[in-house]
């Protein structure tokens, strides 16, 4: 009992005063260092913790680039095909885009990209080099989406394997391949800013509308443009001629209402219609890689929010 006694209670008196000199010495050193010296110290660190908290998540940005399709444009179809190395032909009026390729390899890919020109083509669809990037890239509809999740899915695009594939010239008309003229298509077109909450609408809803109407960019090719490109902004959603020219479906309560919300769960996750039917090709990609690829939650929330659109009547 005496040795069990000395080896604890003995030991622990004598670590006591150990521990407490360690501490009334740094905390006498830390009183002694002149207090700008102090504040630059707690400064630098507050900045060291900003930054650790500022790293995007990767696996986070897995989840947003299948909610977002990247895959679609930014891989070609074949079966070999690497992913998110480019060369998928997207077909316009204008002549035929090709998707770039977004892994991070240094001269292929956009390894020479910093966080800044990422979030900067998201945010203003300009390249690097202060060139506007066309339209085809969906700019109008990812410039909302939140700085959280774009650095979620930068960190994600860093994780890929470098492709070496190089990038597609577009195939476009004359007067189309000229840039600067995107800066006049801008003026009319595009609206920089933040995706902001519906007035009113519920937090389900408000996450419907920014998969919608952001990271989703549905509107890019199930809203109807004008001779120019531009979108016909009252009839948002509302279906008619996509970008390639083929008919795409009117997403308002026009058409849904004759689903209920478990036919449009199932249709948005097997691709199958109630009475068997399946869509367009184009349409049935999109239910592989994307909308299948959804959570629960966000697949009802983005239901929820196409519910609550003005319907508007097919397209003539």
């Amino acid at each position: 009992m005496t040795i069990s006694a000395r080896d604890g209670s003995v030991l622990r008196a004598r670590r006591t005063p150990l521990r407490r000199g360690f501490f009334l010495g740094w905390g006498r050193a830390w009183h002694a260092v002149q207090p700008a010296t102090r504040a630059f110290v707690l400064v630098f660190l507050a900045g060291a913790s900003t930054c650790a908290l500022a790293q995007g998540d990767p696996k986070r940005g897995e989840y947003l680039a299948k909610a977002g399709g990247c895959i679609g444009c930014h891989t070609e179809k074949k079966a070999d095909a690497p992913a998110y190395a480019g060369g998928r032909a997207l077909k316009t009026p204008f002549g035929t885009f090709y998707g770039p390729n977004i892994t991070p390899h240094p001269e292929a890919g956009i390894g020479r990209w910093t966080e800044a020109d990422f979030m900067r083509a998201l945010r203003e669809g300009v390249r690097p080099d202060g060139a506007n990037l066309f339209p085809a890239f969906p700019y109008p509809s990812f410039t909302r989406i939140t700085d959280a999740d774009a650095r979620d899915l930068w960190a994600y695009l860093r994780t890929l394997p470098p492709s070496a594939q190089a990038n597609r010239e577009h195939d476009l008309w004359f007067f189309v391949r000229w840039r600067v003229l995107i800066t006049i298509w801008k003026w009319f077109f595009f609206t920089p800013g933040a995706f902001a909450n519906l007035p009113g609408a519920s937090e389900l809803v408000n996450r419907g509308a920014y998969l919608v109407q952001a990271l989703g960019h549905c509107g890019e090719c199930h809203t109807p443009r004008n001779f120019l490109g531009g979108p016909k902004t009252s009839r948002f959603l509302g279906g008619g001629k996509g970008p390639d020219g083929k008919k795409v479906q009117n997403l308002t309560p026009t058409r849904l209402k004759k689903s209920s919300d478990g036919e449009l769960k199932d249709f948005l996750t097997t691709g199958v219609y109630s009475d068997g039917d399946v869509p367009a090709e184009s349409m049935g990609e999109v239910i592989r890689n994307t909308t299948s690829q959804l959570t629960a939650p966000d697949l009802d929330a983005l239901i929820a929010y196409l519910r609550t659109l003005p319907p508007l009547p097919e397209e003539k």
